[in-house]
């Protein structure tokens, strides 16, 4: 399962891990986030000013998406409750069927096979979690992906309520073409401060970010922390 509270809190968890070690500065600890994980990440940055300095790339607001759906500001804001309550009551009836048949619904992955007239941003999914390129057996999105039910916290938890109040640098990279880039552009307006950036990467899509080593500015991400933790 996913949890927008169990995916913050492992960020938290392995700062406390690190600040236990005599080998490792606690003033000095960032964290990265990727993809859902970004969206945790400024979470985390939100919530544990033990953490320096954080990195988010091709991030997604998993809260806002599951919540309104993609590029939500297609919808009125009357029509947007009632597919959310629609939806609650869709996911509560299979958390009864799910505690009654003692097992628990998956999503689905990322489609397969994947239609002929799929959107872009979903045949980069298939390339990425379906191939060689990134399939997992233990991976969710590779298989039969997440709980079902997963969906309801992140529908009622939004993640970055109190991204305005991060005090610490941020830096948020997106791909100039990916679908999701505006989930890092509107999180960016929310972040307050000289010591935040948003880096565009010209002609990367969401995917490109997981392991395109020609597009993910590695250079940027080490000038970054070492600016800040160094």
């Amino acid at each position: 399962m996913a949890s927008p509270d169990i995916n913050t809190e492992d960020f938290s968890a392995a700062v406390d891990y690190l600040t236990s070690r005599d080998d490792v500065n606690p003033d000095k600890i960032g964290i990265a986030g990727i993809c859902g994980w970004g969206g945790m990440a400024l979470n985390a940055a939100a919530m544990d000013t033990r953490i320096k300095a954080t990195v988010t790339s091709t991030m997604y607001d998993m809260s806002r998406v599951i919540a309104n759906g993609y590029f939500d500001y297609e919808k009125d804001q009357t029509l947007l409750k009632k597919e959310r309550m629609e939806r609650r009551k869709a996911l509560n009836e299979e958390r009864t069927m799910d505690y009654r048949n003692r097992n628990y619904k998956r999503d689905g992955g990322v489609v397969d096979p994947l239609p002929a007239d799929a959107p872009q941003f979903v045949k980069d999914y298939y390339d990425y979690y379906k191939t060689k390129r990134g399939y997992h057996p233990r991976s969710p999105n590779s298989n039969d992906g997440w709980n079902l039910t997963s969906a309801l916290s992140f529908m009622n938890m939004p993640l970055l309520t109190y991204a305005d109040e991060i005090e610490s640098p941020v830096l948020m990279i997106h791909g100039e073409k990916a679908h999701s880039r505006y989930f890092s552009e509107d999180a960016f307006k929310k972040l307050k401060g000289n010591n935040k950036e948003l880096l565009i990467v010209p002609g990367a899509s969401h995917t490109d970010l997981y392991d395109n080593m020609d597009k993910i500015p590695f250079d940027k991400i080490a000038a970054f922390f070492h600016k800040y933790l160094g």
